[in-house]
């Protein structure tokens, strides 16, 4: 499978500098680039900091990105993408780069 990570060191580094660039995401509705593209992206967390959800769009074109991310104690985390892969959601957390400008979405 394309993009599929092949050990579980490999899965343990991608795990950790994704959740690293997801934490450094603020909440609310953020710009930022991606892939040298424009993009709307909002995040919300649950108030117990277990859930952390993401939808970003492309701003000018019709790609999205979507996903849930659980923070369980039991069995470390679980990132449920919503109907993409989970190697689109790893790529597009770790390459954002969010504006240094306060977004304000337009009605």
């Amino acid at each position: 499978m394309p993009g599929a990570l092949t050990s579980s060191k490999e899965a343990s580094a991608v795990s950790a500098s994704f959740e690293a660039a997801l934490a450094r995401l603020s909440d609310g509705y953020i710009h930022g680039n991606f892939g040298g593209r424009a993009w709307g992206v909002t995040v919300k967390r649950s108030e117990d900091g277990k859930r952390t959800w993401l939808y970003g769009e492309e701003l000018g074109g019709t790609d999205i990105i979507s996903f849930n991310f659980y923070r369980l104690a039991a069995s470390g985390s679980l990132l449920k993408p919503c109907e993409m892969s989970s190697t689109k959601v790893i790529e597009f957390v770790l390459g954002f780069e969010p504006s240094t400008q306060k977004a304000v979405p337009s009605s």
